[in-house]
């Protein structure tokens, strides 16, 4: 007896051999693009201490790196670069000033409670 509740996608492909090396050629690409960033935010984080003077710039680094990795996810694995561009900018640019207004906040209350832990001793 053959189960119908078990769908083999791999079979249902509606794209020739030559489309599928593209797109597996394009998700390595951008994997490996992921992985690079990646690393190179671990490599900045284990090096570069809290207490140096480059702090406040790998900060801005590491926001900016978070970004274009979230970034290249949605385009990519979420299909969204496949879309329209006015779809993709009514979906993207709510999140985008979002996050803008979100990194506003953390820094603006960071230094907040810094300002104030300081002032008692801490």
């Amino acid at each position: 007896m053959e189960r119908d509740d078990i769908i083999e996608y791999s079979l249902d492909t509606h794209h020739d051999e030559a489309t599928g090396v593209q797109l597996r050629k394009k998700i390595w690409k951008v994997t490996g693009l992921l992985t690079l960033i990646t690393a190179i935010e671990v490599v900045i984080g284990a090096t570069i201490h809290q207490d140096h003077n480059l702090w406040q710039m790998v900060k801005w680094g590491f926001i900016i790196l978070t970004v274009v990795k979230a970034f290249f996810i949605v385009m990519s694995f979420m299909h969204l670069g496949d879309e329209k561009k006015t779809l993709r900018y009514v979906i993207l640019l709510p999140y985008f000033i979002f996050i803008i207004y979100l990194i506003f906040i953390l820094l603006t209350e960071g230094n907040a409670v810094h300002a104030a832990l300081k002032a008692i001793g801490f």
